[in-house]
């Protein structure tokens, strides 16, 4: 029934301001017109082909797992280098099959890197 539709990430935050900076500064996601409103409750990046929803909610930062996922194969290492420059800060976890090297939680075939917005949301970018 959905196999052949786009999804989209659908992220709360408590602070619009705030969120503008992070995901359109800091992670240079491009903020489109299309999916946000005209009072500035909702907020549309492109990501890809992917579209990323970041809407005012008093639930904010709620969610302990992750919110979204960056697949983003061999510039991983790049990439995380970039955002801590950037002020980013990397949560690191005790996971079964998983090794911290810096930042990155590597596995037999995967790397992944956690990180939150403003308002707690857990963020991750994948790799290999």
């Amino acid at each position: 029934m959905l196999a052949n539709t786009e999804a989209m990430a659908t992220i709360a935050v408590r602070d619009i301001a705030a969120a503008r900076e992070f995901y359109g500064t800091v992670l240079g996601l491009q903020e489109s017109v299309v999916g946000g409103d005209a009072e500035g409750e909702v907020l549309s990046y492109l990501s890809g082909s992917s579209r990323i929803m970041v809407y005012r909610s008093e639930f904010a930062g709620t969610n302990r797992a992750t919110s979204a996922t960056w697949t983003v194969g061999d510039e991983i290492e790049e990439i995380v280098a970039t955002l801590k420059e950037k002020g980013v800060t990397f949560e690191h976890y005790q996971m079964p099959g998983l090794q911290l090297a810096g930042d990155i939680h590597v596995g037999d075939e995967m790397k992944v890197a956690w990180f939150t917005d403003p308002d707690g949301n857990v963020l991750s970018i994948a790799g290999n």
